[in-house]
């Protein structure tokens, strides 16, 4: 018995140290999202560890997925914070994740094909290409070492633009020539590389490290409601909810298991919209399940989901330290410029992947239209008056506009 005992602890004990590999391999993305948008790094860990834990209750701990920050949100919470605020804002990402809710239950009630009606590779990749096209003046200002929008210089433009081309060049050259691990973790080895440059620079300040508690609560923030914020981010869902079908393809291909079809492309789904919501709640960004972690479950052939849960509790357990969240904090702003430079060139190519991997004519009338419409209206901020100050603009007008077009507009047989 004792020995039966022995093996138990020391299987849970590796389980641990598995879970705790996932978390590093997703931890540099996890936590660029809140440096970027202003929201607290602490928050999106416990959120990521919470809504991994929700999401497996919901799938039946059936799949070995990781679920943490969504890059596809970046562009609208950054104009959501700048024009209405972190709580109304908040209550646009909440609205968000109950669009996969109602995904998840138009395909439980018409199956996995009813995505390729709604929100087909036309609708969808010019979509994914707005957010990252919109998001380019950002990351260079950024890496210039400006503030986000270019009102102030926080560093020096020299210093600025050795620092974001180094993290910049560390990152690609990761993702190009890394093996085994570190090709998993391109994000972290620039980020890592880029911050000790800025260290030696002269440019990091260890203040807020030293006055932070080691322990303390995550900042939750609760969601005031704005139906102007709400109506901007919802359409920003379509993206995502196609990358998480895609993510459940690469996961089950991975595990050589269909999890379309148990638990179901529904519950998985239901699951992600529902930890999106969750977090949204408590003041996180918007969860979707992790590409990198994907790769880490390929390369190490651990199959078991309860390595997830390992790493949703190691997530959890960060997020009350204090010092990491003020530590996170003091990554220089041309570091984050260098990254988000190939991260935001990364999603857009990916919008661009997507049309063509559908082989579809954009010089048809109708395809041009449909792409032409939802790049120049989600590029150039159009937006439209309903009523008194309310206007719906940016991307999430350009995803409507994209839908209904699709929707409405003929396919023509002498084209």
């Amino acid at each position: 018995m004792s020995t039966h005992s022995s093996t138990n602890y020391v299987f849970r004990l590796r389980d641990a140290l598995l879970g705790a590999q996932m978390l590093f391999v997703a931890f540099g993305a996890l936590v660029l999202v809140p440096l970027l948008t202003g929201l607290d790094p602490n928050v999106a860990l416990f959120t990521a560890g919470a809504g991994t834990l929700l999401f497996q209750i919901i799938t039946k701990g059936k799949v070995p997925v990781f679920l943490a920050s969504s890059f596809a949100f970046i562009a609208p919470i950054i104009y959501g914070v700048k024009t209405w605020g972190i709580p109304q804002t908040l209550s646009g990402l909440v609205a968000a994740g109950l669009v996969y809710v109602l995904l998840a239950g138009l395909i439980k009630s018409f199956g996995p094909k009813v995505l390729e009606r709604v929100l087909p590779p036309i609708v969808v990749g010019p979509v994914i290409m707005t957010i990252g096209l919109i998001l380019a003046p950002v990351a260079v200002n950024m890496a210039m070492g400006k503030t986000g929008d270019g009102s102030a210089v926080l560093v020096p433009e020299n210093t600025a633009l050795l620092i974001s081309l180094f993290s910049l060049a560390v990152t690609i050259v990761a993702s190009l020539f890394g093996r085994g691990m570190l090709k998993l973790v391109p994000i972290l080895a620039g980020i890592t590389a880029g911050y000790l440059l800025s260290l030696a620079m002269g440019i990091v300040s260890f203040k807020a490290v030293i006055d932070a508690p080691l322990f303390a609560l995550p900042h939750f923030v609760s969601p005031e409601l704005n139906w102007q914020a709400v109506l901007f981010i919802v359409p920003v869902a379509i993206a995502p909810a196609i990358e998480h079908f895609g993510d459940i393809l690469a996961i089950s291909s991975v595990t050589g298991k269909n999890f379309v079809e148990d638990p179901g492309l529904h519950r998985t789904l239901l699951g992600d919209g529902l930890a999106t919501s969750m977090a949204s709640l408590l003041g996180g960004p918007p969860n979707t399940t992790y590409s990198e972690v994907t790769g880490a479950v390929a390369l190490t052939k651990v199959f078991n989901p309860a390595i997830m849960t390992w790493a949703s509790i190691c997530a959890v357990a960060l997020a009350f330290v204090g010092k990491l969240g003020a530590f996170l904090q003091t990554v220089p702003v041309p570091v984050m410029g260098g990254i988000m430079i190939l991260l935001f060139g990364a999603i857009t190519v990916v919008g661009m992947n997507a049309l063509v991997r559908s082989r579809m004519d954009l010089m048809k009338p109708r395809n041009l239209a449909i792409v032409g419409v939802v790049v120049v209206m989600g590029m150039g901020g159009m937006s439209l008056p309903f009523g008194g100050e309310f206007r719906m603009g940016g991307i999430g007008l350009a995803g409507i506009l994209g839908v209904i077009l699709n929707l409405v507009l003929p396919e023509r047989d002498d084209e």
